[in-house]
């Protein structure tokens, strides 16, 4: 073991990228969704109020960001040298300047969770010092929730330039992936969002941030249609590579993993539910149906990206 560190198959055979890189793009999407888009709620309606939409997203944000670098770290051909790239930087590298930006947003994002639940942790034994700390940071408050968001929205984006680094892959090397996957992120963490906020603190869908999010998947879904629109049409003018590369779509078993999964369940699902309830209250079950649908075809669609765009191309 020469201490190297290379992203390989760590827990997977086959490819070079395997489905622990999916499932951190995945968690890094929610993570980056859910903060990003209550914070911007709270700009805009809330300025500095805690609400249950907030405490969901801190809740969302730092446990899957957690998870996401503990897939990242796993998948390391030695995991235990994790820490070099944590000293190590190389700002031509994708991967460092993403390392940079996670370096800030886990331990402010674990602020924010913090100071969401300050007067819970206060009143455990030993943590009684925790409000008063937070009491002092209110007065940062601000710049803590604007850089928190901006952070949010760079880690969104940073996992699309992440893969579209993948220069040997027509489907994974373009422009528009990072765009792709904001949208992505944004709608399945407005999802995960909205099932914790109503499950663990009642807020309801009259409620009007829940009503914002709400009204926002609309056009949020249909910049992620748009986006996927874009890439079918680069890789269908391309050449032979990219072409091949469009045979994602309609061949193999990913193609029936970006249709049913992606398509049908992560998107069909949510509006058919969102048009059957109009303007009558979605029940319980359709609300909680219908978001779980939109993070699994999050899941499905990083999936589809990553090892579809490995797997069609001629080099």
């Amino acid at each position: 073991m020469d201490g190297t560190i290379t992203f390989t198959t760590g827990l997977s055979e086959g490819i070079a990228w395997p489905w622990p890189i999916a499932v951190y793009l995945f968690l890094a999407g929610i993570s980056g969704g859910a903060v990003a888009v209550a914070l911007m709620l709270n700009f805009f309606k809330h300025k500095s109020d805690v609400t249950p939409i907030l405490k969901s997203a801190s809740i969302i944000g730092l446990a899957t960001i957690l998870l996401g670098m503990l897939c990242l770290v796993l998948d390391l051909t030695n995991p235990l040298y994790f820490w070099r790239i944590l000293v190590y930087y190389n700002p031509t590298s994708v991967m460092s300047i993403g390392v940079m930006l996670l370096l800030f947003y886990i331990p402010l994002v674990a602020v924010l969770f913090v100071m969401c639940f300050a007067d819970t942790f206060s009143t455990w034994p030993l943590l009684g010092w925790i409000k008063p700390v937070c009491e002092e940071l209110e007065a940062w408050k601000t710049w803590i929730n604007s850089i928190v968001m901006v952070l949010a929205l760079a880690i969104c984006a940073y996992t699309g330039f992440l893969i579209s680094a993948l220069i040997r892959f027509p489907l994974i090397n373009t422009a528009v992936l990072p765009a792709l996957f904001v949208a992505s992120g944004i709608s399945a963490g407005m999802a995960a969002t909205k099932i914790l906020a109503a499950w663990f603190f009642g807020a309801k869908e009259t409620d009007p941030d829940m009503h914002a999010m709400h009204q926002a998947e609309w056009p949020v879904m249909a910049t992620e249609a748009f986006c996927l629109f874009m890439i079918a049409i680069a890789l269908l003018s391309g050449n032979e590579s990219a072409k091949l590369a469009f045979s994602a779509f309609t061949e193999g078993v990913w193609a029936v993993v970006f249709w049913v999964g992606a398509v049908c369940v992560g998107f069909g699902v949510p509006l058919l539910a969102s048009i059957v309830a109009g303007s009558k209250p979605e029940s319980k079950m359709s609300f909680y149906f219908a978001g779980l649908c939109a993070i699994g075809g999050m899941m499905c669609l990083r999936l589809f990206i990553l090892y579809a765009g490995q797997m069609n191309t001629l080099v």
